[in-house]
């Protein structure tokens, strides 16, 4: 299994609209992604380490499939469209990472 981390790092003037992600992006990514997407899981930064501290990102998604094949075929076929949408909920450019579990 893999997974394909996106991260939208916290900076000072970048803005992260949770609710429109929530509402509007998502659903769309698991919709394009069908059944290829085996589990999709969100992190909402809170704060770093030291109490009061701003968090490293603003969120953190992760997206399983069974094989980097798999999420290669969704993303040709749907990701000019899932990345089409990311500025009507953030200015931040995200940051990917492809892992494998093991």
């Amino acid at each position: 299994m893999i997974c394909v981390s996106v991260f939208y790092p916290s900076s000072p003037g970048k803005h992260f609209d949770q609710v429109y992600y929530d509402q509007k992006h998502r659903p769309l990514v698991r919709d394009r992604l069908g059944n290829s997407l085996m589990r999709y899981e969100i992190d909402q930064g809170l704060s770093g380490l030291d109490p009061g501290s701003e968090p490293m990102f603003a969120t953190v998604g992760r997206l399983y499939f069974n094989s980097i094949g798999e999420f290669q075929q969704q993303m040709t076929a749907h990701g000019a469209e899932l990345q089409a949408d990311i500025p009507n909920f953030t200015n931040i450019q995200p940051q990917f990472q492809i892992s494998e579990l093991v």
